[in-house]
């Protein structure tokens, strides 16, 4: 086998003992927040729990059922994601998500680059990003920079009016 076979090899070896065993699997009766994600393609649903501290990623954990892709995603996901800070979050998943679908942003990815092999099924994209995009949901949102001199305009302190957020984010 040569050096590529090797890689290959170990990256498909990852992915299914992700799969077999995966890692964070179940509710998080700590959770701070929750996101779920439905693959109507294929079946694949999963819901990410996630509990923060201050602005870091104190525990994540998933549920669901899925393909051997969408359950090794999840199951790499919160490992990867433990102590990390939320912005380190997102920006994680904007590099994994431009590896399935521009094929860059790899650098840095550790064994999620295992995953870079899905770009060329467009299909299975969907399944590798599930936990990703319920997780998003499930994240804090970001808070704007802090004008010093105040909102200009009081209307700009007030909640917004019914359900804005992501009809999945959830709050327990």
């Amino acid at each position: 086998m040569s050096a590529p076979d090797d890689l290959r090899a170990l990256y498909q070896e990852t992915i299914l003992d992700h799969n077999r065993r995966p890692r964070n699997f179940g509710t998080l009766a700590s959770a701070s927040g929750q996101g779920a994600g439905y693959n109507p393609l294929c079946g694949d649903r999963v819901v990410v729990y996630l509990r923060t501290e201050g602005d870091r990623v104190a525990d994540i954990s998933f549920e669901g059922a899925g393909c051997a892709i969408s359950t090794a995603s999840a199951s790499m996901m919160t490992e990867e994601l433990k102590g990390k800070t939320l912005a380190e979050a997102r920006a994680l998943f904007e590099r994994f998500h431009a590896l399935l679908t521009t094929g860059g942003g790899g650098e840095d990815l550790g064994m999620l680059a295992a995953f870079a092999g899905v770009r060329e099924f467009p299909m299975r994209v969907k399944c590798a990003t599930l936990a990703w995009h319920a997780l998003s949901s499930a994240l804090p949102a970001a808070a704007p920079p802090a004008d010093p001199a105040g909102p200009a305009d009081p209307a700009e302190h007030a909640e917004p009016a019914g359900p804005a957020d992501t009809p999945t984010r959830h709050s327990p």
